[in-house]
């Protein structure tokens, strides 16, 4: 997952979404659909996608009401900064681990002509 990447996540509503449900619980899917109004299906995909990206963490499995194990999942991302400037984009993350993280440290210039 490269900076790029993460920092689309972080302007996609259902991806803000998921990320503040699991800021300070670990939740599984099924839950953050439900209590934050996102179809199950683009939830998965979004978790996937936050997951890869290192922002989410599968942090165990419960069962579930129906007796089913489900995984549940936690934040990593402690801030994220997006800073559009004369032309240009920069993203800055911090990770809950503390030190350096698989994004460094600092801020990283998003080429914007490659962008999409």
């Amino acid at each position: 997952m490269d900076v790029l990447e993460a920092g689309r996540l972080l302007t996609d509503g259902y991806a803000l979404r998921i990320l503040a449900a699991v800021s300070y619980k670990s939740k599984g899917a099924q839950e953050v659909s439900e209590e934050y109004n996102i179809p199950i299906a683009a939830c998965y995909r979004r978790i996937k996608e936050l997951e890869k990206a290192g922002l989410i963490v599968k942090s165990g499995r419960i069962l579930n009401q129906k007796g089913k194990r489900v995984s549940i999942y936690s934040s990593m991302l402690k801030s994220a900064e997006l800073l559009y400037e004369n032309g240009h984009m920069r993203v800055k993350f911090s990770l809950k681990t503390g030190g350096a993280d698989r994004f460094g440290s600092g801020w990283h210039e998003i080429d914007l002509k490659n962008a999409m």
